[in-house]
């Protein structure tokens, strides 16, 4: 099943790449590139393949196959990912309607489109998105994830037996946040923030008492970041009897109770992370307020 390795937003275009490594823009995004409104991008697919196809539908797909390319059944790859549904349209799909919009559409010809088409024609498109998602395509996504992964090497057997430590329970967050286009690494260490308010919970409620004293262990980092100087640091590991109430506590107050929204815009003020990557990964992780109805 496909879903989208990391999605960035590049100068109000919404870019990602998918799990095969297919490089895509977002339907809002493609609209933007050539210069026309969302709705035009949602009618070429929903016309894509009509027994009798429209100029415009047949241009597009004509541009396509004179390119050298197999015509997809749908023009975009529909996905659910984290409860959202993507429509992605694949790099070489949207130069085919980027160059319909920049020569072929008549009194619709879109200046946008033409700029953008000289900027992006050939493989430059595919070279933008794999660029700022971060992604390698000889090897994955590997430089996007590679600082985590050296933090797991590190520190995946760190906890002694019979305790975990919150650098284990914090690999969904920090994978959705590398999805989203987080640069993980010495700046946003996520797990020091639920470590701390982790911390403070069980001291608050006297969780030793409860479940059995927390202990330290070694906690390393890799070279490359300034935490490094201080190797090994002390960090707190918690008995393992008490890993249900952690997860309850990590999903209901520090995700849907707004220390996790809270971090990340702190990060965003700090001009550590973009503001468009913190939005996605809170409407990845942090589910909707439902709202009453307004006093009247």
């Amino acid at each position: 099943m496909l879903i989208p390795l990391a999605e960035v937003e590049f100068q109000g275009i919404g870019m990602g790449v998918l799990s095969d490594g297919t490089p895509y823009l977002n339907q809002r995004g493609l609209a933007a590139l050539c210069g026309v409104q969302n709705a035009h991008i949602g009618t070429i697919s929903s016309q894509w393949d009509e027994p009798e196809q429209k100029p415009r539908i047949k241009a597009i797909r004509d541009i396509f196959t004179n390119g050298g390319h197999v015509l997809p059944q749908s023009p975009h790859v529909e996905i659910t990912h984290a409860g959202r549904t993507h429509y992605c349209y694949p790099a070489e799909v949207c130069l085919a309607i980027l160059e319909y919009y920049a020569f072929d559409a008549g009194s619709n010809t879109q200046k946008e489109a033409l700029d953008n088409f000289r900027r992006l024609a050939g493989s430059k498109l595919r070279e933008l998105i794999y660029r700022e998602v971060g992604y390698n395509p000889s090897g994955g996504a590997s430089e996007r994830f590679k600082r985590w992964h050296d933090r797991i090497a590190l520190n995946y057997q760190s906890a002694p037996k019979g305790y975990f430590h919150v650098f284990n329970e914090a690999h969904t967050i920090i994978y959705e946040l590398i999805l989203a286009g987080a640069q993980i690494g010495e700046k946003i260490v996520v797990d020091i923030s639920i470590g701390q308010h982790w911390s403070k919970y069980w001291c608050d409620h006297d969780l030793d008492a409860e479940y059995g004293e927390r202990r330290t262990y070694p906690h390393r980092y890799p070279d490359d970041h300034p935490q490094a100087k201080s190797n090994p640091q002390e960090s707190w590991c918690y008995p393992l009897a008490a890993l249900g109430r952690f997860r309850e506590w990590l999903s209901d107050t520090y995700i849907d109770g707004g220390k996790f929204t809270g971090y990340l815009k702190r990060k965003v003020a700090q001009g550590e992370m973009p503001a468009a990557v913190a939005q996605l990964a809170i409407n990845t992780l942090v589910p909707p307020q439902i709202r009453g109805p307004t006093p009247s």
